[in-house]
């Protein structure tokens, strides 16, 4: 009988060994290979041109970078619109999937034009918004009366950095709508009925249920934005349109625009694979961070 109890566990055990197998295979493909590879580059001189007489140069590729002006300056631009654009589009996803969560009719097809821009390619967004925001174009002209200069945002230094995050921040809203308008169905209506039966108001019973309640999907929301913004390649690309990557002046030059431009511009594959896997570490670091302060925080 215990000989028959073992066999059936192992079967079961192989069973399912089997099932993740295949994404097993995807993962150290797509994911683990590149890492490594990227990692042992990021040590090496590597050259596009002449990969095979590689040599290796410890950490002086690290070293070159915490002081190049230019990386510096991709991972100030990086960090400032992960800064700007995740807390905006997280507090604006939460209220406007608690608004349309709360309509009676035209949910369905409300829900599905806010995930639109998330499906969008990004380069006809690029292409719409930056006629949007020319000079005296419609998005300009409006906002020229709250005080912002009347100019065409993508090309000005000051305003480039601006425009991408209205770019990231209108893409990526819908899909986390998405996200909380599912969450919102997993809250019990019966905390809301007590709480009106208390007297309280709906903001009391946005801030005092609905905020608390969504805590776990927040936190997912957050991270996930935060690694959409470290990693965004897409709009600043298009935003270039033939000019200098990072264009105007290297205002929208992400650390990934700053990495492609040195692996697969100047060929430069040692230089720009320590650019990414610094990138890589950052992005883990902060995960990381994330997962230890959702699970201090507990769970509602």
């Amino acid at each position: 009988m215990k000989n028959k109890y073992i066999t059936l566990r192992g079967r079961e055990a192989l069973t399912g060994y089997l099932f993740v197998l295949p994404i097993l295979v995807l993962m150290a493909i797509w994911f683990y290979y590149p890492v490594i590879s990227t990692l042992r580059h990021s040590f090496t001189d590597a050259h596009m041109l002449r990969m095979e007489s590689a040599k290796g140069v410890g950490f002086d590729n690290f070293r070159e970078l915490l002081k190049d002006t230019l990386f510096l300056k991709s991972l100030r631009v990086s960090l400032t619109l992960t800064a700007v654009a995740v807390p905006v589009q997280t507090a604006l996803a939460m209220v406007i999937a608690v608004a349309l969560n709360n309509l009676r009719r035209g949910k369905a097809v409300l829900r599905a034009i806010y995930y639109l821009p998330y499906i969008t390619s990004p380069v006809a967004v690029v292409t719409v918004f930056s006629q949007l925001f020319i000079q005296n174009g419609m998005a300009t002209n409006f906002l020229s009366f709250f005080g912002l200069p009347n100019i065409t945002w993508h090309s000005s230094v000051q305003m480039a950095l601006p425009f991408l995050t209205i770019l990231v921040i209108w893409s990526y809203i819908g899909f986390y709508t998405v996200i909380y308008l599912a969450a919102l169905q997993g809250i019990p209506v019966s905390l809301y009925e007590a709480a009106r039966v208390d007297g309280a108001s709906p903001v009391q019973q946005f801030f005092r249920i609905t905020i608390p309640m969504l805590k776990p999907t927040t936190y997912l929301v957050i991270m996930s934005g935060v690694i959409y913004a470290l990693q965004i390649f897409e709009q600043p690309f298009s935003l270039a349109r033939g000019q200098s990557l990072g264009f105007p002046a290297g205002a929208t030059s992400t650390m990934t625009i700053f990495f492609y431009s040195q692996a697969f511009r100047f060929y430069k594959v040692g230089y720009g694979s320590a650019a990414a896997f610094i990138i890589f570490l950052i992005v883990i670091t902060f995960s990381l961070v994330q997962n230890k302060l959702s699970k201090g925080g507990g769970e509602l």
